[in-house]
């Protein structure tokens, strides 16, 4: 069996701030769900979504992108920052996008789940329950740990 495939985009800015990291500040997405609820380390991601062989993934980070926030993908340059292999299995592949976003406009996509478990009854859950703008050191502490590359190679081209 072929591991999941997910792709997404890092969208970022420059807030001119003189930090170690070049004020840069990333778009994290709190992921939505009993799960991660009361979770706050290792439970952010950049707005990914899964796609299958049928498409390509630039176009499931675009769409992904306007699902899980309500908004189509802002322009721009898109910055490939490769893939990566996720503890679980997934392979993601992302790009970084340098633009503004409001995460107060944002309106989220939901899924659906048996909750409680074994009850047949079926509730809604946003995917991502809120958005936030933070800087590389924080994102570092928020982002799921197999994402984590992503912010770093955002790094690398953003010094070079």
């Amino acid at each position: 069996m072929a591991n999941k495939r997910s792709a997404g985009v890092l969208l970022f800015r420059d807030t001119g701030a003189s930090t170690g990291e070049g004020g840069i500040e990333v778009l994290l997405g709190h992921m939505g769900g009993l799960f991660w609820a009361r979770r706050e380390a290792g439970a952010w991601s950049l707005i990914k979504g899964e796609y299958g062989p049928e498409e390509a993934a630039l176009d499931a980070a675009r769409r992904e992108f306007a699902e899980e926030v309500g908004h189509p993908l802002p322009d721009g340059d898109l910055l490939p920052l490769g893939e990566t292999e996720q503890s679980g299995g997934k392979v993601v592949t992302a790009w970084a996008l340098e633009a503004d976003f409001d995460p107060a406009t944002a309106v989220p996509g939901t899924f659906t789940m048996e909750w409680p478990k074994g009850s047949g009854t079926l509730r809604e859950f946003p995917e991502i329950d809120r958005l936030e703008w933070c800087g590389l050191p924080r994102a570092h502490e928020r982002i799921v740990k197999g994402q984590r590359v992503f912010l770093d190679r955002l790094a690398e081209l953003r010094a070079h």
